[in-house]
């Protein structure tokens, strides 16, 4: 008597990120034969571009982060599995993650690695502490509870300078996110804020943008540039360009200028957007495949998006470099998808007993960069086509509107938008003193921590 045969498992395909990369490549393989593992340190798919929007009070952060699993809740090959990935070992084809002290170990497949970039500070990480970046939810939550709290603080003080430090907004870098971020500061002391304080004028607020670049918006070309510098003066923000920042502390930052003099802008909020470093999955990536890394610590791929000598394994998204591709949504999302179409027809043809079909090189199509300045005002460039104005606003609002993940989100978005751009209301003013100082107080905790670690290790050695 035969025993029945198991039915043979299923391709295993482990996806880390639930980003732009990470996400469209697991919606891509929904019809695949395979069992899929997403694993990050959220479960929330976070539309990273309009993070400036939540630190403005425009959008809420359950708009521009719907849950993970919710997206993926109908898709049965899927699966959602929160932690901290801390080591691939590409020999034995794992993924280790940790969340609250418990390590799980993930086999795959195949990999498709989307653990998208962080805040860099280029070498000066205590920047940090009185710079946030812009990355996270948390970050723009803590953003929000900076600036709307150096306007409270403004309200009960009698001291002048002390109100002017307060009424000081930095924002260092002048790309996408910078000139968002310092359009919107403008707009919220110019306009939604007039009225709302007793003892100021919101309208005398000063925000500076601040770039060691001689443009603002670099990768937009020279036109479009100075479009969007001529149009955040008219607002009121300072454009200050080649100009390094040398030093941050709580009551402000140190510049240098392109001449070499030095000088201070005292000033309580600061935003750092000035630039961003790969995770650092690419480094110990690349040590084990011989990749090579850039100075931003992405890893260079083969032409399919896999690292040399490992098929099976695909880096996309800001974590990958490769024909100077910009860290940018659409190339992750095409990337994605491009992963996850090689996998399904390799899957396909070995159910089937084909040949494995040869892999088409990765091509991306550029479908165009913009930023959006202050409401009716944007720059894009499509194709070689410049526009700028109310055109490039309404252009910048549909493209992302489509990508905004879910129809529930996509309404209350045009709901937000619509009462922020038509009036002046805006429906995320809340804040707390938790948020400002949360960060920072986690951070001190495990520094604590790893001291009293150390100090036992110490400890028992000496005995």
């Amino acid at each position: 008597m035969s025993n029945p045969q198991s039915p043979p498992a299923r391709h295993r395909v482990v996806v880390i990120g639930s980003g732009f990369g990470g996400l469209f490549a697991t919606k891509a393989l929904r019809r695949a034969d395979v069992d899929i593992t997403v694993i990050d340190r959220t479960t929330h798919h976070l539309f990273q571009p309009l993070l400036y929007q939540v630190a403005t009070g425009i959008l809420s952060e359950g708009e521009i982060a719907p849950s993970t699993r919710m997206i993926l809740k109908d898709q049965a090959n899927a699966g959602v599995r929160l932690g901290d990935v801390t080591t691939i070992d590409l020999t034995e084809r794992t993924v280790t993650s940790e969340h609250l002290g418990q390590t799980t170990v993930t086999g795959y497949d195949s990999l498709i690695v989307s653990a998208g970039a962080q805040q860099s500070y280029f070498g000066n990480d205590h920047f940090a502490e009185h710079a946030p970046g812009m990355k996270t939810i948390d970050d723009a939550l803590e953003l929000r509870g900076r600036i709307l709290g150096a306007f409270e603080q403004a309200e009960v003080t009698t001291d002048p300078q002390e109100r002017a430090r307060l009424l000081t907004f930095v924002v260092v870098g002048a790309g996408p996110t910078g000139v968002e971020m310092a359009g919107q500061i403008a707009e919220l002391a110019h306009r939604t804020l007039v009225g709302a304080y007793s003892n100021f004028d919101p309208r005398d607020a000063r925000i500076v943008l601040l770039d060691a670049a001689s443009a603002v918006l670099p990768p937009f070309g020279d036109n479009l540039g100075s479009e969007a510098a001529e149009t955040l003066e008219k607002l009121g923000v300072e454009v200050r360009l080649g100009a390094s920042v040398t030093e941050v502390d709580a009551g402000g930052l140190t510049v240098r200028d392109a001449d070499g003099t030095e000088h201070r802008i005292e000033s309580v909020c600061k935003v750092w957007s000035a630039g961003v470093a790969a995770s650092p999955l690419g480094r110990r990536l690349a040590e084990q495949s011989g990749a090579d890394i850039d100075r931003a610590g992405r890893v260079a791929v083969d032409e399919d998006l896999t690292l040399p000598g490992n098929p099976n394994v695909f880096v996309v998204g800001d974590m990958m470099s490769r024909d100077r591709l910009p860290g940018v949504a659409q190339v992750a999302i095409q990337g994605g998808r491009y992963a996850a179409k090689q996998i399904a027809a390799e899957v396909t043809a070995a159910a089937k007993g084909r040949p494995v079909p040869e892999r088409t090189p990765f091509r991306y199509r550029d479908k165009g960069s913009m930023a959006t300045i202050c409401r009716f005002n944007a720059v894009a460039e499509i194709g070689g086509l410049e526009v700028t104005g109310f055109l490039a606003w309404i252009m910048w609002l549909a493209v992302h509107v489509v990508y905004v993940v879910g129809f529930r989100s996509r309404l209350a978005t045009l709901l937000s938008w619509a009462w922020t751009f038509l009036g002046t209301w805006r429906g995320q003013l809340t804040n707390t003193h938790q948020q400002i100082t949360a960060r920072n107080a986690i951070a001190q905790l495990h520094y604590l921590e790893r001291r009293i670690e150390d100090t036992e290790a110490d400890v028992a050695r000496a005995s």
